[in-house]
């Protein structure tokens, strides 16, 4: 039977073009034809065995190669090595119906004088650190308001260690300076850099006292060093030749001893702003009360009342102030109250010490107290970045700066 050579065979499709054959790689035969059974096959003279069949060879169509280089080898691609985070639902840009006015982010510097540099406040101030059974956190960012119009930050941060070991404390302060003023960023400054040397000479008297629990001697301690520090705020305007008022700041501090065995945690302070404890995810404001305490007047010392106990008037107010006498020294505006609390943190709780800036959308703003209970709730105290997300998201109608230290219990 007669072979028939089989039809052209075409070589397989590469990568990069059809007919196209790289480099190195085999161009399969066509297949043998069939062979004619044994007994058409003729013998071999001589030979008991039949003779080798005749394979017919067929002709196989190869295109030309084209011209240009070889294509490139496919290459598989390893398995990624990297863990990808679980997914969490990231910070909250705002909260409540409405985005705020301002933008999110800094829009103008504050002007700058070249001959004092060393004025600038930065807009963004970060720390924090781990010691004993706590993990804190703290931030000072200017607020949408500032950025807006170039202003600088009016609040002020500190944070510092004192000791060593388990006789170390750590201070947080933080301060505000009077609103509309062009010297607040230097007054809060100022504020924090003296409770941080009074608190820092002090502070191995301040640790006997916080772990021994005499709450008496540290209420009136503090209490002292605040009054001092807050007095350096006065003479300084003095000799600026300003007002006490223009030259002013609030102060809040919180003291944490770094021995893991010691969780009682001290806040001391003057002025506004708030004082927070998220247990079991609520929020408590544990800000302390303040009463205004008014003596009764002496008789016989300074001058006379001016009605008898029934309310009978014993002089006649006639609306015209007095003058001031030149005897006695021109009365000082009022001062606000000190504020003093000392609590004992709970494994899982997280404390919040914090400027106007964020204690008023905290009490204002349910929704944000909701949100930042459900992000700081977690065992593990969120890293710096995180902590800055969630202490900048914005309410409408709150735009002034935001400084925040909170410290998780381990």
């Amino acid at each position: 039977m007669p072979s028939v050579p089989p039809p052209p065979v075409s070589p397989p499709s590469w990568p990069g073009g059809a007919g196209r054959t790289p480099a190195g790689a085999e161009v399969p035969s066509a297949p043998p034809p069939p062979v004619d059974p044994p007994s058409a096959q003729p013998e071999s003279p001589g030979s008991g065995s039949p003779a080798e069949p005749h394979h017919a060879v067929g002709t196989v169509a190869v295109p030309p190669l084209p011209a240009g280089p070889p294509p490139e080898p496919v290459v598989e691609q390893p398995a990624s090595r990297i863990e990808r985070p679980a997914g969490e639902p990231g910070p909250r840009g705002h909260v409540g119906s409405r985005p705020p006015t301002y933008d999110a982010e800094p829009t103008a510097l504050p002007a700058a004088d070249p001959d004092d540099l060393g004025d600038l406040v930065a807009d963004t101030v970060l720390d924090g650190a781990r010691y004993g059974s706590c993990t804190l956190r703290a931030v000072s960012v200017r607020g949408d308001s500032a950025r807006y119009r170039g202003e600088p930050r009016r609040d002020s941060l500190l944070t510092a260690r004192f000791g060593t070991g388990e006789r170390a404390l750590l201070l947080v302060a933080m301060a505000t300076g009077a609103r509309a003023t062009p010297g607040a960023h230097r007054a809060a400054a100022e504020a924090c850099h003296w409770i941080g040397r009074a608190v820092g000479r002090s502070h191995a008297r301040l640790v006997e006292d916080i772990r021994g629990g005499r709450r008496g001697d540290l209420k009136s301690g503090l209490h002292r060093l605040t009054d001092r520090s807050l007095g350096r705020l006065r003479a300084s305007a003095s000799e600026q030749g300003i007002t006490p008022q223009e030259y002013a700041a609030s102060l809040r501090c919180l003291l944490l001893p770094a021995d893991p065995a010691c969780r009682t945690r001290v806040f001391f302070g003057v002025g506004p702003g708030g004082l927070f404890r998220l247990r079991e995810g609520e929020w408590q404001d544990i800000e302390p009360r303040v009463a205004d305490v008014r003596g009764e007047a002496v008789l016989g010392f300074g001058s006379p009342p001016s009605e008898t106990p029934e309310g009978d008037r014993l002089t006649m107010d006639l609306g015209i102030p007095a003058p001031p006498s030149p005897y006695e020294p021109a009365p000082e505006p009022p001062r606000e109250p000190f504020r003093f609390r000392t609590s004992v943190a709970r494994p899982g709780d997280t404390l919040l010490m914090c400027s106007s800036g964020l204690a008023d959308p905290l009490r204002g703003e349910p929704e944000l107290g909701e949100y930042l209970a459900e992000r700081w709730s977690l065992p593990e105290a969120p890293g710096l970045a995180a902590f800055l997300a969630d202490s900048q998201v914005r309410v409408k109608g709150y735009a002034d700066d935001r400084t925040a230290a909170a410290v998780w219990e381990a």
